[in-house]
């Protein structure tokens, strides 16, 4: 459901997600890009196409190896895409789309016959959510899905889905930046996802394209089409060639993890394992954010950091509240080291901690 997006850069987001939701916007940050090295490919490959000629006759290729893995989703409340994860029936999307939703109709894109589907499960964290065909056809194509590592900037991306309900849609573009960090708009009172290491394309994303495929010209699927930017100073209009897809390695990760559980149980995403709240100074204005609880034996904890402690800084980004708090940690890996700043009774101090895994629910 087209939900309203948060703010990168200058710009606002919107959720790329079912046609007929409403339009507004929040604010987030985003974080410093960070490409991938990877080999080229070599002269005959379908990502390096010698001329005009060749270049079309990959996109059709692609095209053709592609779309039919890619679905229109109906909801109760409007409609979004969705991937094929499997000959099982299984299909990968945004959270966001499947919302409160438990029984979807599915149309494929090489047929005009709706199916049942019904809700696996979701993770609204990431923004991903599995649905199942109730009765699979025959003939079912999972896409491949590529490794995020290897997406570099300037590679050619083509975004597949169900814009404004045009099911099996294909825009074209570019890799524009990756390692972007983004907040989704608050909706329904709860804060949206704040989601790290985003693919960044210039291909147009809209209205229905939320998960939905980005692919390379190898044919893999590299992220799940998810946020488009509008301009907040022209009353919400699109911002051309600012999107945003959910990398490949993220969605892999969490789809296996709720079709084999049904829950997600290793999230990938940082955490200093305390709860917090949003830190307001003498005038009101947010400062920082305040350790309520710390985990027993958790990275906090071992790192001295206690309930009543204000974290003010992550690294060298900026804390001034619970909102910022999450941005900074969604950029960073468990496992990793991050230096955090914090005051108490009124001294500041720094800790060093080694991050763990974001518990889930």
């Amino acid at each position: 459901m087209l939900a309203p997006g948060a703010v990168a850069v200058l710009t606002a987001l919107a959720l790329a997600g079912c046609s007929s939701g409403s339009s507004s916007s929040s604010s987030s940050s985003s974080v410093s890009t960070a490409a991938a090295g990877a080999p080229s490919a070599g002269p005959s490959s379908p990502g390096q196409p010698g001329g005009p000629n060749q270049l079309q006759d990959a996109y059709q290729r692609v095209i053709k190896d592609v779309l039919p893995s890619v679905v229109q989703i109906t909801t109760p409340t409007g409609l979004g895409s969705g991937i094929v994860y499997d000959d099982k029936g299984d299909i990968v999307t945004n959270a966001h789309v499947v919302g409160s939703a438990t029984a979807f109709t599915v149309t494929l894109a090489n047929s005009s016959k709706p199916l049942d589907a019904t809700l696996v499960a979701g993770y609204p964290d990431s923004d991903l959510a599995v649905i199942r065909l109730s009765n699979p056809p025959g003939g079912l194509k999972p896409a491949a899905f590529g490794d995020s590592t290897q997406v570099e900037l300037g590679q050619i991306t083509l975004a597949m889905g169900s814009p404004l309900g045009l099911s099996s849609s294909v825009t074209q573009g570019i890799v524009s930046a990756t390692g972007r960090t983004v907040s989704e708009p608050t909706t329904g009172g709860s804060p949206g996802a704040t989601l790290g290491n985003m693919v960044q394309t210039s291909a147009a994303i809209n209205p229905g394209n939320s998960g939905g495929a980005l692919v390379n010209l190898d044919g893999r699927v590299i992220g799940i089409n998810t946020l488009a930017a509008t301009e907040p100073e022209a009353s919400g209009a699109a911002a051309p060639g600012i999107g945003f897809a959910i990398p490949a390695s993220t969605v892999t990760s969490i789809a296996d993890q709720l079709i084999k559980d049904g829950k997600v149980t290793n999230s990938g995403r940082a955490a200093l394992g305390i709860t917090a709240r949003t830190y307001f100074d003498q005038d009101f204005r947010p400062a920082g954010a305040a350790v309520v609880a710390v985990a027993a034996g958790g990275p906090a904890a071992s790192a001295g950091i206690q309930p009543g402690d204000v974290i003010t800084r992550i690294g060298d980004t900026q804390v001034t509240s619970l909102n910022s708090l999450t941005t900074a940690l969604a950029s960073l890996a468990p496992g990793g080291k991050a230096t955090v700043g914090y005051t108490r009774d009124g001294r500041s101090m720094t800790a060093e901690v080694t991050l763990g895994t974001l518990e889930t629910p």
